[in-house]
């Protein structure tokens, strides 16, 4: 059971891996752009130069509003796992069980 579950953890941690490769490509593909963009401004002066100077802190501000916004979907949208918490409370009963077979007090007191 110990190993199963073992396995499963590996597995999540490889798609956790994927996962946040994906959102550093995404992320540096729109670091390129708005520097792109932001350089494409300085050269042609279409909007006046103490305001394009300004472009980076915008930036930075409205990236951060974005990771904020990022972190609180996330969390609403935070799933539940019934079948999960089952297995956790087995293992944690047969953790309770071995080490109490070793001689270790495990009461919840």
């Amino acid at each position: 059971m110990i190993l199963l579950n073992m396995i499963r953890t590996e597995q999540c941690f490889s798609h956790l891996i994927t996962c946040t490769m994906k959102h550093v490509v995404k992320i540096l593909s729109i670091l390129v752009t708005i520097s792109a963009i932001w350089v494409g401004l300085l050269q042609t002066s279409i909007v006046p130069r103490s305001h394009t100077w300004l472009l980076p802190i915008y930036f930075v501000v409205s990236l951060g509003c974005y990771g904020l916004l990022m972190v609180g979907v996330g969390l609403m949208q935070f799933p539940t796992c019934p079948q999960e918490a089952l297995l956790l409370q087995q293992d944690i009963m047969e953790a309770k069980e071995f080490l109490k077979q070793k001689g270790v007090d495990v009461s919840s007191d």
